[in-house]
């Protein structure tokens, strides 16, 4: 592995930096996640036209830029370091490769080139608080996290030769304001239930949604409710309700959740990295006893540990975002570091800043809560590492959290 950045991804980090700095700015950043979307549109429109972040990952044959999940790393470190609130998560990080996966030459062909361009938003709807499970991040995603018969969640149903969608849905990244909704429905009843994925426009009839509170702002959330839904299966349809092969949806959605995550690893490392910077220059300049108290010894110490938590966490960051390219899977333990990382140097921040770094007008307590709603979303450090522990076999048969591996 050469962890050297190529002369490309310089310039793309460069350029990416100081459009963050010029149109998201602190006070921009307020007034975004204040808006109904809570992000600010001509700001997507701008990393889309200029830097063709929405299509990064995605082949040119489908309007993308035809990069790696390499260069989607590191530009969401970019944005991880302006908690820049935008669709690039739930969009292009998470649905965009399930489409590329999954969907027909039709489906590709149709709903690609509009994610590309960043003219369609979309957003993975997964019931409950099941997204980490349902990417395969905490634990194995074949058990009901979907629902299905008695166990509640989203249903599926044959109707007047399509399908329909019954059930609600909460905590869905982008919700409320994506234009497609990829949806994880249960097909078949009880007997003989199976996840699978459909596709669902924002406008469809009996689809009823608005944005809900979030720990983080910068995350803006919403819920779902379906209701005699009509919705389009993403791939091959069956032409009975417990057709199609379930294990392939499984399969799509654990891979995609692996390099999901070490995207999320790169943009959890940026926010922690900016969090340390903001609290050395804050350090350098508050004085205590007529000197600065970053020439504290404890101080120093203190972010001392903090720059190598945060340089570990590059490196699996790195390594992870490597390592997808080369069919190899680290994301899930290179996500725990990073967001260890972050929870740390948020808290050291709160801490150093002292009594501003707890008020609104501050920009740490917004680090904090980065760090803090992506593990409520993804799953705890600990359960990250237990998962990758697990998947690994580095210490089969023995006990992590109580869990015999």
């Amino acid at each position: 592995m050469d962890a050297r950045l190529t002369a490309e991804q310089d310039e793309m980090r460069r350029t990416l930096r100081a459009l963050l700095r010029d149109r998201c700015g602190p006070h921009d950043l307020r007034a975004a996640v204040d808006t109904p979307a809570g992000h600010d549109p001509a700001l997507w429109r701008a990393l889309a036209d200029r830097l063709g972040l929405p299509g990064l990952a995605l082949p040119e044959a489908y309007g993308g830029v035809g990069c790696t999940a390499t260069e989607l790393a590191l530009a969401s470190e970019e944005t991880g370091r302006a908690l820049a609130p935008s669709p690039l998560l739930a969009t292009t990080v998470l649905v965009a490769p399930l489409v590329l996966a999954l969907g027909t030459d039709a489906q590709r062909a149709r709903l690609l080139p509009r994610l590309a361009s960043g003219e369609l938003t979309a957003a993975l709807a997964v019931p409950g608080t099941a997204l980490a499970t349902a990417l395969a991040l905490t634990g194995d995603n074949r058990g009901d996290w979907a629902g299905g018969g008695r166990a509640g969640g989203v249903q599926a149903r044959r109707a007047d030769g399509g399908w329909r969608l019954y059930g609600e849905v909460r905590q869905v990244l982008d919700g409320h304001s994506a234009g497609l909704l990829l949806v994880a429905a249960h097909t078949g009843g009880f007997a003989r239930s199976r996840t699978r994925l459909f596709l669902v426009a924002g406008d469809a009839a009996g689809l009823t949604r608005g944005r809900q509170t979030a720990l983080d702002a910068t995350r803006p959330q919403g819920w779902l409710q379906l209701r005699d839904t009509a919705a389009e299966p993403l791939g091959e349809g069956g032409a009975d309700e417990g057709e199609g092969d379930g294990g392939q949806v499984l399969d799509a959605l654990g891979s995609a959740g692996d390099s999901a995550a070490a995207v999320l690893a790169a943009e959890a490392v940026g926010a922690a990295d900016r969090a340390l910077e903001r609290t050395v220059d804050h350090v350098r300049q508050r004085e205590q006893f007529g000197r600065p108290i970053g020439s504290f010894q404890a101080v120093k110490h203190r972010l001392a540990d903090v720059y190598v938590q945060v340089q570990a966490a590059r490196s699996a960051a790195y390594y992870a975002a490597w390592a997808t390219v080369h069919g190899e899977r680290a994301g899930g333990l290179a996500l725990a570091q990073a967001l260890e990382a972050l929870r740390i140097a948020a808290g050291e921040a709160i801490q150093l800043h002292g009594g501003i770094g707890f008020t609104w007008e501050h920009e740490a307590h917004l680090y904090f809560k980065r760090a803090a709603g992506d593990e409520l979303l993804l799953g705890p450090v600990h359960r990250l590492r237990g998962r990758a522990a697990e998947g690994s076999a580095w210490f089969s048969g023995a006990m992590v959290n109580g869990v015999r591996l």
